[in-house]
């Protein structure tokens, strides 16, 4: 049940109130109310032996200057600053009240924390001055006639030397404090960064497998659906053949497509993935590829051996992609595959027999400008090859691409086996 509000303290709404301020607010509502306290709690203190203090107005003025002065210790235009002033002025009335020779002075509060604040929040060479000062002012307090008693020279050490190890004690929290966040705020940035590389990596890998799956399977159903067009309606069995080529391939893309598109749905979805694929599955794209009417030479040299996963993976998606260039670009007669296993490392070459020959002006069969269509290649190929590319170069091996003598061009990988 919610208390009425005025049953509420007053210092529990001034608390709420105060809560609610800025921080460097707060800091000057604080001060404020230590420094009035303070000077409170002297003048009050001087009461009981006002009889010994003449004139008493200028004792209780000299109490005050003792505490009204930490209202400015943590403010001012430069580090300390406030501190540093109003450390001086309170030192020079606790000074003056003792050299004028009134007795009964307060305890030391409003020095011993102006002292602390000092020693928290000024510099070095500050630091050492307010340091000088307070045992001169200490000193020359303890010289005045009523104050030769030892005890009162321990008293003062005392006090002055602990609130000066509570300053610096305080002084080194906050830097460990300061060095604590400043490493979390580095840490948290760094984990960002690194999160935003690997999320930039992951888009690369998704997008090349994008690429690879919708451009090796359109193409193959692009070229399908010229030939059924080219044998309509005199070839109608043949035209069909490869209608159904089509839907295979098709539904064969949705697969693929789905298997990325899991890996991108959230954490909490039930993911329905498949192996990758690897070189042992190179027949079915060969399969598609001849089927698309490509004739395709595959030939394996050495021994095959266990390759990492996604080194397997990339040389798949190097033959997939090498092979889609050749449909959609080289127009060839003829393409090969060549998967050659040495110890530690794979390479696979994809080549091909160059463009057709095609009848000149004069009725004689030449190469259809060879030399300018293996340029176009490596111009058009475009983000396929920079796929190819970047796939060699994530397992650290070597690419070389480019026309071959013949007139045909080559796709060579060199992949390290781990």
């Amino acid at each position: 049940m919610r208390r009425p509000a005025w049953l509420v303290p007053p210092w529990a709404v001034l608390a709420t109130w105060v809560a609610a301020l800025p921080r460097n607010h707060q800091e000057r509502v604080q001060d404020l109310a230590l420094a009035l306290v303070l000077a409170v709690v002297n003048v009050l203190s001087l009461l009981p032996f006002r009889a010994g203090l003449h004139p008493l107005w200028l004792a209780e003025i000299l109490v005050i200057l003792q505490a009204i002065p930490l209202i400015w210790r943590r403010s001012g235009p430069g580090r300390g600053t406030g501190a540093v002033l109003g450390s001086l002025v309170i030192g020079g009335a606790r000074v003056a009240y003792d050299q004028i020779g009134f007795g009964s002075a307060p305890f030391p509060l409003g020095p011993a924390i102006a002292l602390y604040t000092v020693m928290m929040r000024a510099s070095l060479l500050w630091r050492l001055i307010v340091c000088a000062f307070v045992v001169a002012g200490v000193s020359i307090s303890l010289s005045a006639p009523g104050h030769s008693e030892p005890y009162e020279a321990i008293t003062q050490a005392f006090i002055f030397l602990t609130a000066a190890a509570a300053g610096l004690l305080s002084r080194a929290r906050q830097a460990n404090l300061r060095a604590a966040e400043s490493r979390a705020d580095r840490a948290e940035a760094e984990l960002d960064r690194q999160s935003s590389r690997a999320a930039a990596r992951e888009r690369v890998t998704i997008a090349r497998e994008l690429h690879d799956v919708v451009a090796h399977h359109v193409s193959l159903m692009a070229v399908q659906a010229e030939a059924a067009a080219s044998l309509l309606p005199g070839q109608p069995a043949q035209a069909a053949r490869s209608v159904a080529i089509i839907g295979d391939t098709a539904r064969l893309a949705l697969t693929e497509l789905r298997r990325l598109l899991g890996v991108l749905r959230g954490p909490a979805d039930r993911l329905e993935t498949a192996p990758s694929a690897s070189l042992g599955d190179l027949d079915g794209v060969l399969e598609q590829v001849r089927g698309a009417g490509l004739p395709v030479d595959f030939e394996v040299v050495g021994t095959p051996g266990q390759l990492a996963p996604g080194v397997d993976l990339t040389a798949y998606r190097i033959v997939q992609e090498a092979l889609t260039n050749t449909i959609r670009h080289a127009h060839a007669d003829r393409a090969a595959v060549t998967v050659s296993y040495e110890p530690g490392y794979v390479t696979v070459r994809v080549t091909d027999s160059g463009p057709r020959l095609v009848p000149d002006a004069n009725g004689r069969s030449v190469p259809a400008a060879r030399k300018r269509l293996a340029r176009a290649r490596l111009d058009e190929a475009g983000f396929g090859l920079a796929g190819i590319a970047e796939r060699v170069a994530s397992c650290g091996g070597n690419l070389t691409v480019g026309p071959t003598p013949s007139g045909g061009f080559a796709v060579t990988a060199r992949l390290p086996a781990r």
